[in-house]
């Protein structure tokens, strides 16, 4: 059972950097679904996974607040207004339109009503 939940991570983990290059293809939940694959699977990619500094701090905040970055949430309404102008320029019809409007609708609700990462304070030397 250990290799599939690592095959089920390298597969989520290379269709989230696919992702990162195109608009049409989300990040976020293929990395977010690696962690969890990796954590039930590998400990050591988990710590990789969790500790890379692209991808680690954006796991960390969902894991422990539920949260997604101010970034991650432009990134990926601009994603799904691309999508959607893509899908009009390719003039699909008026049903496939409303049904891709309704379905990012709902994403991007969820999307906005997540909370933003708490900031921590700046560190720097004491007097």
């Amino acid at each position: 059972m250990r290799l599939v939940w690592i095959a089920a991570g390298c597969t989520s983990l290379v269709l989230g950097m696919i992702g990162a290059a195109l608009p049409v293809l989300p990040t976020t939940p293929f990395i977010i679904l690696a962690a969890f694959c990796f954590a039930r699977g590998s400990q050591r990619l988990n710590a990789w996974l969790l500790n890379h500094p692209r991808f680690g701090p954006m796991i960390v905040a969902w894991q422990t607040h539920g949260a997604i970055p101010r970034k991650g949430k432009r990134a990926a309404i601009i994603g799904m207004a691309f999508a959607l102008l893509l899908s009009v320029a390719m003039g699909l019809s008026g049903m496939l339109l409303a049904i891709q409007m309704l379905a990012m609708a709902g994403a991007a609700t969820f999307i906005l009503t997540r909370p933003e990462p708490p900031t921590e304070p700046p560190t720097g030397p004491k007097d």
